[in-house]
């Protein structure tokens, strides 16, 4: 398995490809573009497929990428007062 390092450093941010969206080796595929198809049930096989520019490690970098946002994210409880 490639270090954490290595696998977040295949996610670039640049505001003129994909609108600054998180992409994958700046190519313009998104990491919201491979987790919606992956989560629509499109296997990652058929994802190589379709981008022969991406790789195997494409997806442990997106999962990667994804999972140190939700650690970041704070959840805070909501009082209402009635």
């Amino acid at each position: 398995m490639l270090q954490l390092e290595a696998l977040l450093s295949r996610i670039t941010v640049n505001p003129k490809i994909m609108l600054g969206k998180p992409t994958i080796r700046g190519l313009r595929i998104t990491v919201e573009q491979i987790l919606r198809a992956l989560a629509g049930g499109v296997a990652e096989q058929e994802l190589l497929d379709e981008y022969p520019e991406l790789e195997k490690e494409d997806f442990q970098a997106v999962f990667a990428y994804a999972t140190a946002l939700v650690e970041e994210e704070q959840v805070f409880p909501v009082v209402i007062n009635a």
